[in-house]
């Protein structure tokens, strides 16, 4: 008699494995609630703080936000291409939220400038460190077609978080505690998300290492459309000032200080309803098309910065518009990264940290020139002056990724 396979064992392995992918991608979506909770406690009230030191303004916020990221975003390069050489995801991200979570309470013990400065940029190397194998695994726990509904549930776990933070946070001020006290407490959550992660996340990484080289590998990534993408990207964020601007013209509105998280949670209320719909409607269409719609979004959070500042109304809604961008932009291009990494490589994804680190880098040296000359502009010439230049630029972007995408279908 021929034997004949067992179909019942292959489905239930079949069954076994998507849901193990879906506890994984869940998994790590609670590591990152919990993270944001303790993260937005502190952030929301950041840009305040750090106004209200000694030898601080808008140029000098400009430059610790614009540092820290960027820091952070070239550290992502240097992390996805280790984990890329060592196949092992799990552990870097470990050791870069465990470093985020027991710095930022160190903000309580700030007394200048500068030293805000320091523990930013010390925040920021663990994000730095955690951001681009974290994402390698999440792309590596499900297939191409999920990725955008992947990344969507993450966004939306993260920036539920991100909502609870900054509520958490004007709550304790309303009840009498200081802000150095909520940085302290915001050990807590953080703590948490140390144990989800040991706990609950699994390494999911494919077993291929024959052959990897840092060079190589860059080198492997950058083939085909992919530096054609990047340059768009980085043009976009040259002009790309991050939520600090957003807080900073609600403080020109006169909104109080203890109100001040309550619009850092409106955008991340806008940022989570905004995750799961963009990442579904990416895997439907063409993912750059999605990319200008972000884009266009964040030009109308300059254009309404630039018509209305300082307004009381208008900081809420300029709130809103730039957490839907926001959102978009988190979902859709790290769903996007992927498939350039693997129509460079015929091992598919076993550069895929190396691929999230050089996006990753060139965002961050964008980013970095662009919070410094959004913060200087505004700071001598005021948010007028600055919105314009973010306008511009962005309306530059928009245009260069049209005819990215007009590019791309020419040669299919």
């Amino acid at each position: 008699m021929e034997c004949q396979p067992n179909r019942t064992s292959v489905t239930v392995k079949k069954e076994d494995s998507e849901s193990g992918a879906i506890r994984n991608v869940f998994a790590l979506g609670l590591v990152s609630f919990f993270t944001d909770i303790s993260s937005e406690m502190c952030f929301s009230l950041l840009p305040t703080f750090i106004l209200g030191l000694p030898g601080s303004g808008a140029a000098i916020l400009g430059l610790i936000e614009g540092f820290a990221e960027a820091l952070s975003y070239d550290l992502r390069a240097v992390s996805g291409i280790f984990s890329d050489k060592f196949r092992k995801r799990k552990v870097v991200v470990l050791v870069g939220y465990s470093f985020s979570n027991v710095v930022k309470p160190l903000f309580a013990v700030a007394q200048s400038a500068f030293d805000a400065f320091v523990i930013r940029a010390a925040d920021r190397v663990g994000k730095g460190v955690r951001t681009s194998p974290r994402d390698a695994l999440l792309s590596e726990s499900v297939s191409e077609k999920q990725r955008g509904a992947a990344f969507g549930l993450h966004r939306t776990l993260d920036q539920t978080g991100a909502i609870l933070g900054p509520l958490i946070a004007s709550a304790l001020l309303l009840l009498g505690l200081t802000v150095r006290d909520i940085f302290w407490l915001s050990f807590i959550p953080g703590l948490m998300a140390i144990l989800m992660l040991l706990l609950l996340v699994q390494e999911r990484i494919s077993k291929t290492t024959a052959g990897f080289e840092l060079l190589k590998g860059v080198r492997t990534v950058l083939r085909g459309d992919f530096p054609l993408l990047l340059l768009v990207v980085g043009l976009f964020s040259l002009g790309a000032f991050n939520y600090s601007f957003v807080l900073l013209n609600a403080k020109e509105a006169n909104i109080a200080d203890a109100l001040i998280p309550s619009v850092y949670a409106l955008i991340n209320v806008a940022h989570t309803l905004i995750a799961i719909p963009s990442g579904l409607i990416a895997d439907r269409i063409v993912k750059e098309k999605v990319l200008v719609v972000s884009y266009g979004t964040f030009l109308a959070s300059a254009l309404l910065i630039l018509l209305w500042p300082g307004d009381y109304l208008f900081a809420f809604l300029i709130a809103v518009v730039f957490g839907i961008y926001d959102g978009i932009t988190n979902t859709v291009t790290r769903a996007l990264v992927p498939r350039y990494a693997e129509a460079a490589s015929a091992s598919g994804a076993t550069n895929l940290g190396t691929a999230y680190g050089v996006y990753y880098i060139v965002v961050g040296s964008s980013f970095l020139v662009a919070n410094i000359i959004v913060g200087t502009l505004w700071q001598y010439f005021g948010s007028s002056a600055a919105a314009i230049y973010s306008i511009t630029l962005s309306s530059v972007a928009i245009v260069g990724m049209i005819l990215f995408l007009s590019y791309q279908k020419k040669n299919l």
